[in-house]
């Protein structure tokens, strides 16, 4: 008996589910997709953004790429520095790439001290960042003197490169 009740209950909600599934114009893109159909038709007040030709979007691409460009052809910077800080900090430590702000402050400009200082307290945890901690927990004492004095040069090359 409790088979046939459970048989019947299931064909039940199976019918359900099927008389659902044709009736419902959500399913068959019924009234919704004709108001979004629709959506181009009305005139609310708003302009219309022209398009833009296609000498203005190379234009506009050619412009993205000599930014990228300048930035990753800026100076010379190690195989460390890049593999490790220019995500965050940028290529050459402005915490900007492409004219947009990155996840890390700006290193460039600061002195090798401070930046060792820095570098040495997040290894140590008495400055808490957890993307820093784990890119610095194997370094060496020597690895991060390195990595300071090379962010610390950073304006010595950039006035270099400008000359």
């Amino acid at each position: 008996m409790k088979n046939i009740i459970v048989g019947f209950l299931t064909l039940i909600i199976v019918a359900l589910a099927v008389f659902t599934a044709m009736d419902d114009p959500v399913y068959h893109g019924g009234n919704h997709a004709k108001v979004i159909k629709d959506f181009g038709d009305i005139d609310n007040g708003f302009t219309k953004v022209e398009e833009k030709s296609n000498r203005e979007k190379e234009n506009d691409a050619l412009s993205a790429l000599r930014d990228k460009a300048g930035n990753v052809g800026g100076f010379k910077v190690s195989r460390e520095y890049k593999s490790r800080c220019s995500a965050c900090h940028g290529v050459n430590g402005s915490g900007f790439q492409n004219g947009k702000a990155m996840m890390g402050p700006k290193l460039f400009g600061q002195s090798e001290e401070k930046l060792y200082k820095d570098l040495s307290d997040f290894k140590a945890g008495r400055k808490q960042n957890i993307i820093m901690k784990g890119l610095l927990i194997r370094l060496q004492d020597e690895d991060l003197r390195i990595l300071a004095k090379e962010i610390g040069e950073f304006p010595a090359r950039a006035k270099e490169l400008k000359k």
